[in-house]
């Protein structure tokens, strides 16, 4: 009972990040995806530095090298969800405009969703692991609620009304954290399983998604390259020293 408060508190907050897509109107474009750049560049830092320093030693203490198998298994499991569910990324100011609009808002409902279950089964597993994965969500989510906000724009939807439905779909997280917490117990595992599971969630985005963006963007630009690098390395430096203070 003692964790449920904590859960409540870190998915909610994760949930209110859908409205930092008010940013977009506040800053210019240019200046915002400059922002943006090496926001994404420590949000990698921090979902890789989460996962090597935090929930895979987690997850082999308790499971052994059967940690490694869920791993594997939440990255093919996260490519065939973006490839056959169209779960879609965006972490510019200006996404590419589609049909997809409600569609998109689905996949991010999901993606909320099991972002609550990540968040909650860290928690379970003891309070600096939650943080870690915490922060790190926040970090990646940032970025990534910006893009989502902007497709609802350029879908047709007004501004006051993108606001609240991309907040809707952010508090499927609230109901993922939920679920894991009311099922953890009763489902023999769960916890244990969910936390490599993450880890390989965490991988795949890192992976596919944010790094590929980052060697695009920062090919013709030295200077960009070195304020990505600084950036990524200072989310991981987050993540470890969260790592020693809060052991």
């Amino acid at each position: 009972m003692e964790t449920l408060l904590p859960i409540f508190l870190s998915v909610f907050l994760v949930s209110l990040i859908s409205f930092v897509g008010i940013l977009f109107l506040a800053f210019k474009e240019k200046t915002l995806n400059s922002l943006l750049e090496i926001f994404i560049a420590f949000a990698c830092g921090s979902l890789l530095g989460d996962t090597f320093f935090h929930l895979l030693p987690e997850s082999v203490e308790t499971l052994g090298e059967e940690a490694f198998i869920w791993v594997v298994f939440s990255f093919v499991f996260f490519f065939a969800l973006e490839k056959f569910f169209y779960w879609r990324h965006c972490h510019e100011g200006h996404c590419e405009i589609h049909p997809f609009t409600y569609l998109n808002l689905i996949g991010d409902g999901l993606h909320n969703f099991l972002d609550g279950g990540i968040i909650a089964a860290s928690f379970l597993a003891g309070f600096p692991l939650g943080l870690g994965t915490t922060l790190a969500v926040i970090f990646h989510e940032i970025p990534q609620e910006i893009g989502d906000f902007s497709i609802l724009l350029y879908g047709g939807i007004k501004r006051k009304k993108a606001l609240w439905l991309n907040f809707l779909s952010g508090l499927t997280a609230l109901v993922g954290a939920a679920a894991v917490y009311l099922f953890a117990e009763k489902i023999n595992g769960l916890t244990e399983i969910l936390l490599p599971f993450a880890a390989g969630n965490f991988l795949y985005l890192a992976g596919t998604d944010i790094i590929p963006e980052l060697h695009e963007k920062g090919k013709h630009s030295p200077k960009n390259s070195i304020y990505q690098f600084l950036s990524l390395v200072s989310g991981l430096a987050l993540m470890w020293i969260l790592k020693i203070f809060l052991a």
